[in-house]
Order: C-alpha cells, then sequence, then structure tokens
C-alpha cells in the first residue's frame, strides 16, 4: 500500500508519470513517491494523476553519488520541486549524464557496436540518458537476452559500455534534499558491493551529514537482507523505508503492491507524515 521507489520514463522507467500512477492504484497502492534518477520533471504530471486515482503523492527524487569510488544513490523524499538550487544542480548532473553517454557510445563503437547512443538517445526521448536505454538496445539488437545480462556484459567496470563517472558527493546530495525540506534515504544498499566495515562507516556518514533513512524492503533485497538492514537502521537510530524501485515490466526487480511489510522492530519513514493522515480518512 506504500512504495516510495519507482521510476517513470522521464528517467529510465518504461511508463509515463500518469501511466506509472494509475499502473500503481490498479495495484493497490494508496502512497506512491515517483523517485525518477537526477530528475524531478515528472512530478508535476504524477501530481495530476494522483488525484484522479486517489493516490497520495510524495515527491522524490533519486540523487547518484559517488562515495569512495562508489556509485551510491540517495532518496530524497518530501521534497519541494520549486526549490531553485535542488533544479540547478540536477541540471548540472543532467548534463553529465549526456556526456558519459558519449563516452559510453565511443566504447560500445571500439566493441563493434554502432549506433548506440543515438539509438538510447531516441529511447530516451526528452529524459535524461540512462545506462538502461543502452541497455534496451543491446537487447533490441540482440546483443544479451535480457537487461541484467546486458549490464554484466557491457556495462559494468572493466566492459567496453562502461565509464567511470564522478557523481555528487553524498554530502552535496544530502544537503539539497534536506534544505529542500526533504528526507534523505539511503537506497537499496544491500545491491552495493561493501563490505560490512565500509557499511558501518558509510551509514554513521550517512546519519552525520543529516540522513533520515535507509530502504530495508525494497525489490532487490532477498528476505534475509530485510532482517539485516533493518537491524543496521536500529543500529545507528535511522528511520526505515520501502519501495519496488519498479520501473516496469520486464525490468523490475518486483510487481508494485508485492512488497512485504516492514520488520517489526523498525521506525517507518512515514510515521508522522501529514500525508498519512490523509490517506486513513480517505479509506
Amino acid at each position: 500500500m506504500i512504495d516510495l521507489h519507482s521510476h517513470s520514463n522521464i528517467s529510465d522507467g518504461l511508463l509515463s508519470p500518469a501511466e506509472l500512477v494509475a499502473h500503481a492504484a490498479s495495484h493497490g497502492v494508496r502512497m506512491l513517491a515517483l523517485t525518477d534518477h537526477d530528475d524531478i520533471d515528472g512530478l508535476a504530471e504524477a501530481r495530476l494523476a494522483a488525484k484522479v486515482h486517489g493516490i497520495q503523492l510524495v515527491n522524490g527524487v533519486e540523487i547518484s553519488v559517488t562515495w569512495k569510488k562508489r556509485t551510491l544513490h540517495i532518496v530524497g523524499l518530501n521534497i519541494a520541486p520549486e526549490n531553485e538550487a535542488l533544479k540547478n544542480a540536477l541540471s548540472t548532473v543532467k548534463h553529465g549524464r549526456l556526456e558519459r553517454a558519449k563516452l559510453m557510445a565511443l566504447g560500445l563503437e571500439k566493441a563493434g557496436i554502432h549506433g548506440s547512443f543515438e539509438a538510447a538517445a531516441a529511447n530516451a526521448a526528452q529524459s535524461i540518458l540512462t545506462r538502461m536505454h543502452f541497455a534496451r538496445f543491446l537487447v533490441e539488437r540482440r546483443y544479451a537476452k535480457d537487461t541484467k545480462s546486458v549490464f554484466k556484459k557491457y556495462l559494468v567496470k572493466g566492459k567496453p559500455g562502461f565509464v567511470d563517472h564522478q557523481w555528487m558527493s553524498l554530502e552535496a546530495a544530502v544537503s539539497l534534499i534536506v534544505n529542500s525540506g526533504g528526507e534523505a534515504v539511503l537506497a537499496h544498499p544491500g545491491r552495493y558491493d561493501i563490505r560490512r566495515t565500509n557499511m558501518l562507516l558509510l551509514l554513521e556518514e550517512f546519519r552525520a551529514l543529516g540522513g533520515a533513512a535507509i530502504e530495508v524492503v525494497t525489490g532487490s533485497h532477498t528476505p534475509p537482507q530485510f532482517i539485516e538492514y533493518a537491524k543496521y537502521a536500529q543500529l545507528f537510530g535511522l528511520r526505515a523505508s520501502q519501495g519496488s524501485d519498479y520501473h516496469g515490466k520486464g525490468i523490475s526487480f518486483m510487481e508494485m503492491g508485492r512488497l512485504p511489510a516492514l520488520p517489526s522492530n523498525c521506525v517507518p519513514v512515514w510515521q508522522n507524515w501529514p500525508q498519512m493522515s490523509e490517506m486513513l480518512v480517505k479509506a
């Protein structure tokens, strides 16, 4: 009923913001956060659709950061889309993504894969260019059977389409979210190649910078990871978030409306949100 991590075609999802909201509603979701990668352009459309479908929409974004030479993602919830500092920073990131995409295409060109930039750009239309747009092109051309295989074969470190990119710092991302009135959430921590020592360092720094929560239940986590990251949240006094990380049929870890409940020892990130009262009244 609560899904705080999803993507539209403004970033690398398949559905438009309005279609995504309709899809969420049809699967029983009552509160949805649209958290496109480094982009908030879909929020206005999603908000109009949310009114039509009776869903509580949470303004969100997923910001890419570089931490100890690793790429991490920080979700911002309840951000103010009109915040000028946030808009300007995301515009800069969008330009950086375009430059990265050109370098990715160059690497694939050297590997004998031609026309990837043009195809990825057409796939993205007016949205930001992401690795997923390249992945879809490579699947369409049958260089791999699915997007997961594409990433392993072409788009991760050591492969032809990989480009080492310097994203925003953790401090900058958390600051942007907090200063726009939002709450910073460490997204899908189980997906990062980080051992326990570095995870402890990351969470300590994240909390010190003003981080509010950690995704405990998310589409890419296993049931044992739900328990593991609930313990991390408790250890650092962080609240717990949940989200499907839905991108669209065939490319998502989990369908909307199928998230299990947070472990009982978690304090939900939404506990004191005014939207919860509104949602319960409508129920």
